[in-house]
């Protein structure tokens, strides 16, 4: 019997995307034996940790030397969290799955001196939270307007020392990483915040699987992980993102859930005058799961209000 080639999976080198694509890794062999390798690639997000994300120039900066590899075929497809991955596929590239979502919601991290148990945001009024995400900035800014928010960078274990260290009251980070990474946080007040309050980013904890669009072989195994409900979700959050011209620097909050044969999108739009958040607009919309690019259109035009 001829043995079956090994796939390569191409990944950033952090913890959490370490622990995504030894996931996908196990899966693929557990329940496909489809046998694969790991190669770690360094993005520029990876390598410019002195900038915020809205202060960064240019698009994709989790993925591109990723998405660079995948096209000179060094490897065979790349996992990501789907929240980093560009709305537009460069040409050449596709959307192979998603799937796989742990927790979307927000986790609040506090140092108890600085935990009040008040609030959407229990935290003392003079905090300083870090965030480098201008999704999270505008909403601390709408619910805590008197708090002190500082850029906040590196990989989850990196930021939640940082806390412990005392350079942060608080931070903000995906609920999604810390489940994933099973960290220890019993040292720390954890507040997982309500996702149609404080809006996580669009399709966030979802994993996206990245393939060439001319590799069949590799289409028809990675065609089996996906997800038809999480694929609907992450069409209609990712496709309002789109519909800005923006990645992740936008500061647009969203979260949305199946209800039946519907969908109901919330979304939040951060508002900035000179460098100050000064508010926050807000989208309320349901449609038919078949039809997303209503629901996309109903919400961006609320959004415009």
């Amino acid at each position: 019997m001829t043995p079956i080639q090994p796939l390569v999976i191409g990944t950033r080198g952090s913890d959490l995307a370490l622990w995504q694509a030894r996931f996908i890794a196990d899966v693929l062999l557990r329940e496909h034996e489809q046998p694969v390798e790991i190669k770690i690639i360094k993005t520029a997000g990876d390598k410019i940790q002195h900038l915020s994300f809205d202060k960064m120039e240019g698009k994709g900066f989790f993925t591109k030397e990723i998405e660079d590899a995948l096209l000179a075929r060094e490897v065979d497809l790349a996992v990501h969290s789907l929240k980093d991955l560009m709305t537009t596929q460069p040409e050449g590239l596709k959307l192979g799955a998603v799937g796989y979502r742990a927790d979307r919601r927000e986790l609040l991290l506090v140092r108890p001196d600085a935990f009040t148990g008040e609030g959407v945001l229990p935290i003392k009024a003079d905090a300083t939270i870090g965030t480098s995400s201008a999704r999270r900035k505008c909403q601390i800014a709408h619910f805590l307007p008197t708090a002190r928010i500082t850029d906040l960078r590196g990989n989850v274990p990196t930021r939640i020392n940082k806390l412990r260290e005392g350079e942060y009251d608080a931070i903000l980070i995906a609920r999604a990483g810390v489940q994933r990474l099973e960290l220890d946080l019993s040292d720390l007040r954890a507040i997982a915040l309500d996702p149609e309050q404080f809006l996580p980013a669009p399709a966030q904890g979802i994993l996206g699987i990245q393939i060439r669009e001319d590799d069949p072989r590799v289409e028809t195994v990675v065609s089996r992980l996906g997800s038809v409900e999480l694929m609907a979700i992450a069409t209609v959050e990712r496709g309002l993102l789109q519909r800005f011209g923006l990645g992740c620097s936008l500061p647009l909050g969203v979260y949305s859930k199946q209800d039946g044969s519907d969908i109901r999108l919330v979304a939040v739009l951060g508002i900035q005058e000179n460098e100050r958040w000064t508010g926050l607009r807000r989208a309320d919309v349901s449609g038919p799961i078949g039809e997303p690019n209503k629901i996309i259109d109903q919400a961006f035009a609320q959004l415009q209000d």
